[in-house]
């Protein structure tokens, strides 16, 4: 079920979800989707927790009435009428222990009734991501049905695995070419700095494209419209647009930092490979690690049913031939 982007809230609900967004805003060092992850997640509770009346108050939400037990029946009601998925059941739960680690630590309540909430079980599965097919139609769509800014963004997302928000806010001293080798610095999250190497092909697109920007531009992707760093949500409507060009369903952004995780496995070390992406954990970078392994695993066990079903038929050939000769 999907559920409604801007539910109303009652004066105090409304209330609530102002103090916290000036302090996101204000006093946090977030990036802008993450402020409205979070708040939007919130919204909904507080909408949840108002129509069903579990605050048997007139005044709708204050958090000094929230309880353990009704944080626990909103993941239940995820769960069971939503039918949210475990992933996106747990990205509520945990916006909503940081709301109340917040309003905790303002000492609006005298207890945080989300630390006992547990997350929702789920299994580890690899990302999802194109395989060689899919990524050569992809590229095939935007080279003839796209410019060249188009076609450097995907080129670029495919062979560096840069974040979207790392990608639109690109500027052009973070590009450092030489002439067998190249680099861009990357501000990631929590503004930790990195790395990350550009191959011989993400190099040529670059060499063709840097020559056309304006000198005045600072940003490497600017905007058509306002000339400013492009969008994450212009850079999602650009992956979709080529994608169903070339008939592929559901493509994001991601999905291309996915592929560039992938093919990266095969071939550099989990701690570097964690390096180029960003990554915190080593966690994260494993389950590039073990997608790899299981599709090798699968190839070996389609390659190994090849050669049985060979000798099997090589088999009955000399079988049938013997009988002939008799």
């Amino acid at each position: 079920m999907k559920r409604t982007a801007h539910p109303p809230l009652s004066p105090t609900g409304l209330e609530a979800l102002a103090s916290y967004e000036h302090w996101l805003c204000e006093r946090e060092d977030l990036a802008p989707a993450s402020i409205r992850n979070y708040l939007s997640d919130l919204r909904h509770f507080i909408a949840w927790y108002e129509t069903e009346r579990e605050a048997h108050v007139p005044d709708g939400f204050t958090p000094q009435e929230i309880t353990t037990p009704s944080l626990t029946r909103y993941r239940a009601y995820l769960q069971t009428v939503q039918r949210q998925k475990p992933a996106s059941v747990n990205r509520s739960l945990i916006s909503l222990k940081r709301y109340f680690g917040w309003v905790l630590q303002h000492h609006a309540i005298s207890y945080d009734p989300s630390v006992a909430v547990k997350l929702v079980g789920q299994e580890e599965s690899a990302p999802r991501h194109l395989d060689d097919q899919e990524e050569q139609r992809l590229l095939a769509a935007v080279t003839k049905a796209g410019n060249l800014r188009d076609r450097v963004l995907i080129v670029l997302l495919l062979h560096t695995g840069l974040r979207a928000r790392e990608i639109c806010r690109l500027r052009r001293d973070q590009v450092k070419l030489g002439k067998r080798s190249g680099l861009l610095e990357i501000t990631g999250k929590r503004n930790t700095y990195r790395e990350v190497p550009l191959n011989a092909t993400a190099r040529k697109v670059l060499e063709e494209y840097l020559p056309t920007l304006s000198p005045d531009g600072a940003f490497l992707f600017p905007s058509c419209k306002t000339k400013q760093a492009l969008s994450e949500r212009a850079l999602g409507y650009l992956v979709k647009k080529y994608a169903r060009v070339a008939k592929l369903p559901d493509v994001s952004p991601h999905d291309l930092r996915h592929r560039f995780g992938y093919r990266m496995a095969e071939s550099v070390p989990l701690h570097r490979l964690a390096q180029i992406m960003g990554h915190d954990s080593l966690d994260t970078t494993k389950l590039y690690l073990q997608g790899h392994q299981a599709r090798c695993a699968a190839s070996c066990r389609d390659h190994c049913l090849d050669v049985k079903r060979e000798i099997a038929y090589a088999g009955q050939h000399h079988r049938l031939s013997g009988a002939t000769f008799r």
